[in-house]
């Protein structure tokens, strides 16, 4: 009978949990961008600031989430610690308010919740109706949850081992805050733990001020999350905020513990439902908190800046700046991180390109040490990006979203290839020709010279088109590939007829000259397969010449992402 309880109890947290989920992912994918931008605006004192903490966490019902959020602001500079610890303190009342409106009897909403979740759900393709549908469906699972653990516990209430054994672990107020602050940490929610005491305080199974207790060691486990999942070890500065809320919620468990005895005595006066008495208990410290802390945020910063220096250390090119993994739940944001990320990859690309020709006509060997220790950044790059996305298709993404994912990635590994031939073919011509000696005539060095220029100016043209998906540029940079075919075959034409002219820098030249055009061809292919991925999202495919090379396409970049 004990095991039949304990499994039934087990299985209505794991429901709650998962309507939980719903609910925030349901939130994050229809208002996400909207929702960032809005926190990013209420910053410009600490009561709005506060508001717009409460105003998220309500809806996201998820302080976690919040501080995520807020902790890659602070990290990129966006926000001041005076206001992330002010949106911090609304976050923690914000998780409150899901709990006092399910302290009501509202299960009966629970089947309307449903059919309408699942008629928007069921609406067609992914759309913000959609995701409302799941936010519906998570809100009728998170009330059904509560109706079971009520009936789960219900029969169980004249069950004496039971009772003796919950006193037994509920009979110390410290390993009371202690056992709600692991099981909140390991649950990721302090809203799953509250409903979950407050289904034990109204079948009595803990007593009003061991509720209490555990309602504080709740609210101390959803302050530990966010120190080991946002914030980055080799950087202490991103530890000042959830560190900062985390002494903001020990220092009001502190002062409220010793008098857990009177408070319980006064709310079970004022408030004989023991579960409803619970969230007000709850809403009540957060509040208390939150006015305590609010005037003292500037000392907090200070502090905190004081306990968590900067450290002075020389950046690292080959890490990534702009893949926020807080941003993986919002597929908008996180793609856009990702395509930034990839820029920046581009514009290492776009300096390794014009190193390595300048090495090639100036006979400069420093420039060939910088772009082979740049193509090892740009290999780094590369996999990072690779992961990242790999970690965002794990999740649900609509069919736009999926073919930007795949957009990404192919032209992340488009520029690697890039880098590659820069890095292995163009400067080993390079030190070849410095190392022997040989020289360009005139004549060769400014076809090379132009046939570079131009491919220079495509790669530029490809970073707006993949940013931008403008379909004329995309056939204007094809075009441009096929009249640059035609100028290699020129090119080539003219060379030989230097060579047949018997000039001594020429005949010494001729598999340099001809394997730098080769080269430059090759490049200018990978920049170019871009356009294709445009045209097909713009509905206008464009066909390959057989005589053309192929780079690697959108649709054939999933099969490199790592698995």
């Amino acid at each position: 009978m004990g095991s039949l309880v304990l499994l039934d109890l087990m299985g209505g947290v794991a429901l709650l949990l998962w309507g939980l989920h719903m609910v925030h992912s349901g939130i994050l994918r229809a208002f996400g961008p909207d929702l960032r931008r809005l926190l990013g605006k209420a910053l410009s004192n600490r009561f709005s600031a506060f508001a717009a903490g409460l105003g998220l966490t309500a809806l996201l019902q998820s302080s976690t989430a919040t501080a995520l959020i807020t902790s890659s602001f602070a990290a990129e500079g966006l926000v001041s610690l005076v206001a992330a610890l002010a949106i911090m303190l609304g976050a923690n009342v914000g998780t409150t308010l899901i709990v006092q409106v399910l302290s009501f009897n509202i299960a009966a909403v629970a089947p309307v919740l449903f059919v309408i979740g699942l008629v928007a759900f069921r609406s067609g393709p992914r759309s913000r109706i959609k995701d409302i549908g799941r936010v519906s469906i998570g809100l009728g699972l998170m009330l059904l949850s509560l109706h079971i653990l009520l009936d789960t516990l219900a029969p169980a209430e004249n069950a004496p081992g039971v009772r003796v054994f919950m006193a037994a672990i509920t009979g110390d107020p410290i390993l009371c805050v202690i056992i709600a602050a692991v099981i909140t940490w390991a649950v990721h929610s302090s809203v799953a733990s509250v409903l979950l005491i407050m289904s034990l305080a109204f079948s009595q199974f803990i007593s009003p001020q061991a509720a209490l207790a555990l309602v504080l060691g709740a609210n101390l486990g959803s302050a530990i999350n966010p120190v080991f999942e946002g914030a980055r070890r080799e950087d202490p500065t991103s530890y000042r905020l959830p560190v900062g809320n985390l002494i903001n919620r020990v220092i009001g468990i502190a002062l409220v513990l010793p008098f857990l005895h009177p408070i319980a005595d006064l709310l079970r006066g004022w408030q004989p439902d023991a579960a409803k008495a619970t969230a007000i208990f709850h809403i009540a410290f957060n509040v208390a908190t939150a006015v305590l802390f609010i005037g003292l945020l500037d000392f907090s910063a200070r502090f905190l800046t004081w306990l968590l220096p900067a450290r002075v250390q020389e950046s690292d090119a080959s890490r990534p700046r702009y893949l926020d993994e807080s941003a993986l739940e919002t597929p908008s944001l996180a793609l856009a991180d990702a395509a930034r990320e990839v820029l920046r990859m581009g514009d290492l690309v776009e300096v390794m390109l014009r190193k390595v020709m300048a090495a090639m006509m100036t006979d400069d060997r420093a420039l060939v040490d910088q772009v082979s220790k740049t193509d090892n950044i740009v290999d780094s790059l590369d996999e990072a990006i690779k992961l990242y996305v790999t970690k965002l298709t794990r999740g649900s993404l609509d069919e736009s979203e999926g073919r930007r994912a795949m957009e990404i990635v192919s032209f992340a590994i488009n520029l690697e290839h890039i880098g590659d031939i820069i890095d292995k073919n163009l400067s080993e011509l390079a030190t070849k020709k410095i190392k022997r000696r040989f020289q360009f005539s005139a004549e060769g060095a400014e076809e090379l010279a132009a046939f570079h220029k131009r491919t220079m100016e495509s790669l530029r043209i490809a970073f707006g088109v993949f940013m931008s998906g403008d379909a004329n540029e995309a056939r204007k940079l094809l075009v441009e590939k096929a009249s640059l075919r035609n100028t290699e075959l020129a090119a080539i034409e003219r060379h030989l007829d230097r060579l047949r002219e018997g000039r001594p820098e020429t005949i010494e030249t001729t598999s340099l000259h001809l394997d730098v055009l080769r080269d430059l061809r090759r490049i200018h292919s990978h920049i170019c397969s871009v356009a294709y991925s445009a045209l097909d999202a713009a509905g206008q495919p464009y066909r390959r010449t057989e005589a053309e090379p192929a780079a690697l396409p959108a649709s054939g970049a999933a099969s490199a992402l790592p698995r």
